[in-house]
């Protein structure tokens, strides 16, 4: 009996070291910031400027081209960066030129709203093909002092689940720092900074590497799903073996 007891216990250890293995990865982060913005990024990712916006992406070479995040800021103007304008933009399907010439309208995934974080108010939009063709894009535009910042968190559609936990945490720890200083102090354009008559949306360099983009990407979504669901009833089997040996 008590070999059969150990041999239960023994299983329940190795159940939860397989799932806490399998999703470590997951809660790897690092707190990355700049000259206006600070956020939790996975370690495995890294930003680096280029002219006035910052891309974040995996150094991974696969993952680079699934996913990125990308920060812009500048001066902001009375007039054209106010929320209002702001949610008129994304309200309606955004225009994207094609590589192979023509535009084509995105899909306005979830209306836009207002969401509080850390104690900021930002304005919360959901477009499909809006930068990138096949392409998720999630944008969070907010004004702080006399600075606008827009941050996109864009995945090829078939693979926006594996990078939703991440993005989720990024934007959860999003926090302003820029001071009203900033601009004055000419700090704005060694930050990467667009100038007051920039527009905050586009005029964009590309969002993904310059490596050509598979028009779709390997689903594995239903991989997954069934990896997910074993490893969920392993651990439902070992709490309840390990509870059946704590009570005999």
């Amino acid at each position: 009996m008590n070999i059969f007891k150990n041999r239960q216990l023994w299983f329940y250890i190795l159940s939860v070291f397989l799932l806490n293995g399998l999703f470590i990865e997951n809660i790897q982060a690092k707190v990355w910031a700049n000259a206006y913005l600070n956020f939790e990024i996975p370690d495995r990712w890294r930003c680096v400027l280029e002219q006035t916006e910052w891309l974040c992406r995996s150094e991974d070479a696969k993952e680079s081209k699934e996913a990125i995040i990308i920060l812009t800021a500048k001066e902001a103007d009375a007039t054209t960066d106010t929320y209002q304008k702001y949610e008129e933009h994304l309200s309606k399907p955004i225009s994207v030129p094609l590589r192979g010439g023509g535009n084509e309208l995105s899909k306005v995934y979830k209306k836009p709203e207002y969401i509080q974080i850390q104690s900021q108010r930002w304005l919360d939009g959901f477009h499909l093909g809006s930068e990138v063709p096949s392409y998720f894009t999630r944008y969070l535009a907010t004004i702080k002092e006399s600075i606008a910042v827009l941050i996109t968190f864009s995945a090829h559609k078939d693979e926006y689940a594996k990078y939703s936990s991440d993005f989720t945490k990024a934007i959860q720890s999003l926090r302003v720092i820029a001071s009203k200083n900033l601009i004055a102090s000419g700090g704005g354009s060694g930050a990467g900074m667009r100038g007051s008559n920039d527009p905050l949306f586009g005029s964009g360099q590309g969002l993904l590497p310059s490596e050509p983009i598979p028009s779709e990407m390997p689903t594995k979504q239903k991989s997954k799903g069934l990896l997910y669901g074993l490893i969920a009833i392993l651990a439902a089997i070992g709490v309840y073996i390990f509870i059946k040996v704590r009570k005999s």
